[in-house]
């Protein structure tokens, strides 16, 4: 029966987590691989717990029916699943009531014998570390570090046993409540062992990363030491000496004076000690010993094949390994498809993404640099497989797969003397803290080496340039008419062909209809035209500024473009509300509509008809729209139309009828004088005839090309909802034939997963619990614009020293100045704008213009100069920031901010 309740660490390995907890299972795989010394010691299992835990539960109930009061803990765990974990009164009063209950328990009397039996085995008079030891924690997703409590130097049976209990109850600390809620784990499902491990009394203690814990560098180890037991380090009572190692040497060191340290006391229990002063600015470990320790931590990496996070102690020149977990802040590093596929990339299409990239890849090439396909795409949230994998497949260039998001590898055109130049500038005028991460990665001279370039007739490694001169393409407004075209009538094929095909069938006709999709971004005439545009404003801007001295001249003529369809579809919404404002009885409902079946009530009402009529209309149009819809699986406004009410109820309150139409004339007669202002600038200087009339030749091109730039990402959305209607059906016939519980669960798996499913009627449940487990850890992550394959997260920064103090910079993308109330907002759903309020949040996507008609400025976290919210921000002429890095962090929702949109900087108002 003791087994039950208590098991040797040497029996245990990392198996056996639901039996030991996290920590306990790391400890007992280390103290199994060679050259690793782990304290000896015992666990008390989760039975232990569970048992506990059951007694406390009936002496609660016994409570409640003696004196009808004291709820149990399984109603206050009830309680807690409920709130919300940034209430941190509510979290702390039930989290010490449930802890307080646990900590009064009596160690069962079997539980009690078997904890004392493995103590005599041990050491009966010897000092112990109890430490806590929950099954959520360690975890390659979770690491829990620092949640639950460890005591040090522990003497004698009785008070080991106390401490059981304190371990156990600190399973309920505010601290792992709150982190168990953020990271989606349900408080009943953990469950709690202690490790009690004999005692080491260290000459020195510390932590060894083995990966940089800040740049994620996974060559670059990182070793804090400091004197005595590591609590002091852990405490923050000392700042520790800081050792960095790289391939087997030091290559940095930091020594810092330690005054203090936490040293065992003979009857137990820890106190701080003065350090001899001669002896506080020596280091706690020597160079070799630092790169010994290493070595060491090399081992175990390589045992549990991730970085990880090694709580080590020195004692007779020989270390001691009392805790193991891998590091889970690092963002994966991505891995090269084998064999390798030649799958898509950024942005499928010509919309925003890295740009120009390389072919196909061929294995490991040594060093490679990736860059981020979501800051380009304007969507850094992770993506599930399905979502990413269908990314892959219809993009334009090979892409990988990290942490739920797609790079794409640039190595060739970094290694590349001739196209190095091109591609730099193609991405500084996408974002610029790319061009600067990728210029630091360059500066290394040895990360990337030149490569001769490929000669005449060799295969190209990726797509011009951006921003070579325009295409002799004609400044015609039937060009844009015919590609329009051309995308609706491949649209309507694929909606008509698709509807008989199912099963296995569906899926060979989605691999062609994949290859249709490419060929539409890939015709020469779509890329030709949105190129002409893109290139005439950056002339006008270049020409203009040197000319007149003009700052972002092209943002006033591009106002109100014609066929923009992204600035098209906030103004349609206008008209939404033009039909809706004059039935107070439908306002009504609408403010407090929750379900998603609303329109169909909508009929029962005065006015309803009309306005469900309307809404039904734009969902005709928009409906495949939502934030993040270059992730299929993410559920799209005719899914849920509930997300555009609040937007619709904002512009019935915020607008007088009629807004859209006075918005966009207004636009076009503010771009008109701005012509005209400007062509009469020119004429007055030398050779001002000639420049006049090539600046209005070059007017009429950005007006004729610069709308279209939004139709093919509109194009992709449209193709990618029908896509997803023909694989939700699937999935529900998988749901009947009781393949899978939930139609969703096909989101977790990759394209050609889910057609092996859909062949076999067979799926392996635990790879998508893992799946869904992995997802909502990449929500912790973030993203790197820049990432090394040494997975070191490469950050850019602005280089520029013409701003005020304290001012946040980004980059500049609609001309103007603004004051105005910031409003953070995370959540297009959720958003509560009035007029005059300036927009914060991370990124926008197409899907955000709609409040962009609401609002007199944008100030964004991701973005460049043509992403899509720089372009609609200049379409209604919002002064607009982007690329301001912290921007929803750093910027109060409510603060009174200034946004420069000329300068490229926004200022924090008291």
């Amino acid at each position: 029966m003791s087994e039950q309740y208590v098991r040797d660490l040497h029996d245990v390995d990392e198996r056996q987590v639901a039996i030991v907890g996290g920590k306990g299972a790391h400890l007992g795989a280390l103290a199994r691989i060679d050259g690793v010394r782990v304290p000896d010691g015992f666990c008390v299992t989760t039975d232990a717990f569970q048992r506990a835990m059951a007694q406390a539960q009936a002496q609660a109930q016994d409570g409640a029916q003696a004196q009808d009061r004291a709820p149990s803990i399984d109603d206050r765990l009830d309680r807690l699943s409920r709130v919300d974990p940034d209430d941190r009164e509510a979290v702390r009063t039930l989290s010490a009531e449930i802890r307080g209950t646990i900590e009064e328990i009596v160690v069962p009397q079997d539980i009690a014998a078997a904890i004392t039996g493995a103590l005599a085995r041990h050491g009966a008079g010897a000092a112990y570390a109890v430490r806590s030891s929950a099954t959520a924690e360690d975890l390659p997703t979770a690491s829990f570090a620092g949640q639950q409590d460890t005591y040090l130097n522990v003497v004698g049976a009785a008070e080991i046993l106390r401490h059981v209990s304190r371990c156990w109850a600190s399973l309920f600390t505010e601290r792992a409540v709150t982190y168990r809620r953020r990271n989606g784990i349900d408080h009943r499902t953990v469950r709690m062992a202690v490790v009690v491990q004999r005692m080491v009394f260290p000459h020195a203690a510390g932590v060894l990363f083995t990966a940089d814990p800040v740049t994620g560098n996974r060559k670059t180890a990182t070793v804090d030491a400091g004197f005595g037991l590591g609590e002091a380090l852990v405490s923050g009572l000392v700042n520790p000496d800081v050792f960095t190692v790289r391939d087997g040497e030091v290559v940095g060191k930091a020594i810092t004076a330690k005054q203090r340290a936490v040293h065992a006391l003979p009857a137990g229990g820890t106190r701080e000690v003065e350090i001899d002063p001669q002896r506080q600015v020596q280091p706690a470990l020597t160079d070799a010993q630092a790169v010994r320790l290493v070595r060491l931590g090399r081992r175990i990496e390589a045992h549990f094949g991730r970085p990880q996070d090694i709580e080590w102690c020195l004692a007779d020149d020989g270390f001691q390994i009392v805790q193991s977990r891998p590091i889970t802040t690092l963002f994966p590093v991505p891995v090269p498809p084998v064999p390798p596929v030649p799958v898509p990339g950024p942005g499928p299409g010509p919309g925003p993404g890295p740009g120009p990239v390389p072919g196909p890849e061929t294995g490991d090439q040594g060093n490679r640099v990736y860059v981020s396909v979501g800051h380009g795409q304007m969507m850094t949230d992770p993506m599930k497989p399905l979502g990413y994998s269908m990314w892959q497949l219809t993009a334009m260039v090979p892409m990988q797969e990290a942490g739920g998001r797609l790079f794409v590898d640039v190595t060739p055109r970094l290694a590349s003397p001739a196209g190095r130049a091109g591609f730099l500038d193609a991405m500084g005028k996408g974002d610029p803290l790319i061009r600067d991460a990728l210029e630091t990665v360059l500066d290394r001279d040895d990360f990337v080496p030149s490569l001769p370039d490929a000669g005449p007739g060799a295969p190209s490694v990726g797509a011009p340039p951006v921003g070579t001169a325009p295409a002799p393409l004609a400044t015609d407004p039937a060009v844009v008419t015919e590609l329009i075209a051309r995308s609706r009538a491949s649209v309507a094929a694929l909606e008509r062909d698709i509807r008989t095909k199912t099963g296995p069938a569906l899926f060979d006709f989605l691999l062609d209809a994949f290859e249709e999709h490419k060929r539409v971004l890939a015709d020469p005439l779509n890329l030709q035209a949105i190129m002409a545009g893109m290139d005439a404003t950056w002339w006008l801007n270049d020409k203009l500024r040197e000319w007149l001295g003009e700052e972002n001249a092209a943002d006033t003529l591009t106002l109100s473009a014609p066929g923009n369809i992204t600035s098209e579809m906030g103004l349609a919404l206008l008209d939404v509300a033009d039909v809706i404002r004059p039935h107070a009885e439908v306002v009504a409902f609408l403010a407090g509509v929750e379900d998603e079946g609303f329109l169909d009530e909508l009929a029962k009402l005065a006015g309803g008809t009309e306005a469900r009529d309307a809404i039904e209309s734009y969902l005709d149009r928009y409906g495949m729209r939502c934030v993040g819809e270059i992730d299929i699986t993410r559920p799209r406004w005719r899914e849920r139309p509930t997300t555009l009410v609040p937007v619709i109820l904002d512009n019935v309150r915020n607008f007088r009828p009629g807004a859209a139409a006075r918005r966009f004339e207004e636009g076009r007669q503010k771009a008109r004088q701005k012509e005209q202002d400007v062509l009469a600038r020119l004429r007055a200087l030398p050779d001002g005839e000639r420049k006049a009339d090539e600046t209005e030749r070059m007017i009429d091109r950005v007006r004729t090309f610069i709308g279209y730039r939004e139709y093919p990402k509109y194009g992709i959305v449209s193709r990618s909802f029908i896509y997803k209607r023909a694989l939700l059906e699937e999935a529900e016939r998988l749901v009947r034939a009781g393949v899978i519980p939930e139609k969703e669960d096909v989101f977790y798996l990759t394209f050609q997963e889910l057609h092996d499913v859909v062949r076999s009627h067979r799926v392996d449940d635990r790879l998508i619990r893992r799946r869904k487990d992995a997802f909502r850890s990449y929500h912790a992550l973030t993203p790197p614009r820049v990432l090394t394959s040494d997975g070191e997260a490469v950050t850019g920064a602005y280089r520029r020293d013409d701003v005020p103090d304290g001012a946040l910079i980004g980059v500049p993308v609609s001309a103007g100045t603004v004051e105005g109330r910031a409003r953070v907002v995370l959540d297009m759903a959720r958003a509560d704008l009035e007029a005059g309020d300036i927009l914060v949040t991370a990124f926008t996507d197409p899907s955000w213009s709609p409040l962009f008609v609401g609002i007199a400025g944008l100030v964004t976290e991701v973005g460049g100069l043509m992403t899509h919210g720089a372009v609609i921000a200049r379409e209604y002429g919002l002064p607009a920031v982007v690329g301001v890095e912290g921007a929803t962090q750093l910027i109060r929702d409510g603060q009174r901010i200034r946004v420069h949109g000329t300068g490229g900087y926004v200022e924090l108002l008291p």
